[in-house]
């Protein structure tokens, strides 16, 4: 969703890009502490049950997800590492806020279900971004599936906020059970389209070697 509604949310947001590039802050630094300020909304606020306050914190650092590549496009300072950096960073901005929301159901949330459901996500949506990344290196394409990542992202942050605004938790719980299954489905399609086309090449060329580089140390992709 914040995918699709990019350009307006850059035009928004641009004149702190302009003002931030005259202040000498690089694209670089605004994805490191765009991440700093997104793990710090979910891992200090989710855990003490302040549910919508982490949302407003963490969405109020989320479009620094926008701004960096558009700082980097105005300055010229797009670059393979800025890349990297930036796919890197998401990971574990991801993994902070549903990891904050697993610490909440196990503290004041005092839910053991809505914590492995939770954690699932965590899991499954990882899980989704290293099975393109690993395909891509291989040289295949595994895009596709109905969980991506700004998707994932802006569902939970929307639900949870509006289920702690309203007092309707159900929201949160709908939402985490939709992203379980919807990341599943996704590895699920992404690991039976890259299959295919490991079979056809493999029949091909004769069998690929099983020792290849560690896509633990690729750029992740969404």
């Amino acid at each position: 969703m914040l995918e699709r509604f990019r350009a307006f949310w850059v035009k928004i947001w641009s004149p702190v890009a302009h003002l931030l590039i005259k202040m000498g802050v690089t694209p670089n630094m605004v994805t490191f502490f765009g991440t700093v300020g997104v793990s710090a909304g979910a891992l200090v606020f989710f855990p003490r049950g302040y549910l919508l306050t982490g949302v407003l914190v963490i969405t109020a650092f989320v479009f620094s997800d926008l701004m960096d590549g558009y700082m980097a496009r105005l300055t010229g300072k797009t670059s393979t590492f800025g890349s990297f950096w930036d796919s890197t960073l998401d990971r574990i901005g991801d993994a902070a806020i549903f990891g904050g929301l697993a610490l909440y159901f196990a503290g004041p949330g005092d839910s053991y279900l809505y914590l492995c459901v939770t954690v699932w996500c965590l899991v499954m949506g990882n899980v989704t971004s290293y099975a393109r990344a690993k395909a891509e290196s291989l040289g295949l394409d595994a895009k596709g599936g109905i969980a991506e990542r700004a998707d994932r992202l802006v569902s939970i942050l929307v639900m949870t906020g509006l289920g702690a605004l309203f007092d309707l938790p159900i929201l949160m719980y709908v939402t985490l059970w939709a992203l379980a299954a919807a990341s599943t489905y996704t590895v699920g399609f992404r690991v039976l389209k890259v299959y295919r086309q490991a079979v056809a090449l493999d029949a091909g060329s004769g069998p690929a070697s099983s020792a290849g580089p560690d896509a633990g140390d690729e750029p992740a992709a969404t």
